[in-house]
């Protein structure tokens, strides 16, 4: 028993093989081409960067990297709650998610093969989907008049 290899690591993503391709370098080039739109962009830009400091952005990027690696990859290297950052900025709203996750698709579809850019794409419209609910909670709004963004709708 002590000389048989350990068995190969197996990601499944809703009882499907995660692809190949997907893996550690691939996350890190979503992550950073996202990241540059970000904060060249006329409406999110100046939220990001009245959030995080020039000198924080690399510390910020490898964490994103990190989450990134924990949601389609199942690695354990994320440690923290995204949402408490996203609470404490005012005038968050649809409009900012909106846009966020068009630059978020534009990223995927250009850097990633389309299997693993769907992938990426469902895990951002369900986050972005239950931040909404999160903030419409916090601010004491009605938050069963918040709907999905529907990626058709971008």
């Amino acid at each position: 028993m002590k000389d048989r290899p350990a068995p190969a690591r197996v990601v499944l993503i809703e009882g499907r093989l995660l692809p190949e391709a997907l893996d550690e370098a691939m996350i890190a080039a979503v992550v950073h081409g996202f990241y540059d739109e970000i904060r060249a962009d006329d409406l999110l830009g100046p939220v990001f960067n009245a959030a995080i400091a020039e000198q924080d952005w690399p510390h910020h990027l490898a964490k994103m990297c990190d989450f990134w690696s924990a949601t389609l990859l199942r690695s354990s290297r994320y440690e923290g709650r995204p949402l408490p950052p996203h609470l404490a900025i005012p005038g968050l709203d649809e409009a900012h998610f909106r846009r966020w996750l068009t630059l978020f698709r534009s990223t995927v579809r250009r850097l990633c093969p389309p299997e693993i850019a769907a992938l990426f794409m469902d895990r951002a419209m369900r986050i972005a989907h239950s931040f909404r609910l999160a903030i419409a909670f916090h601010r004491s709004e009605d938050s069963l008049s918040v709907r999905p963004i529907l990626e058709d709708s971008l």
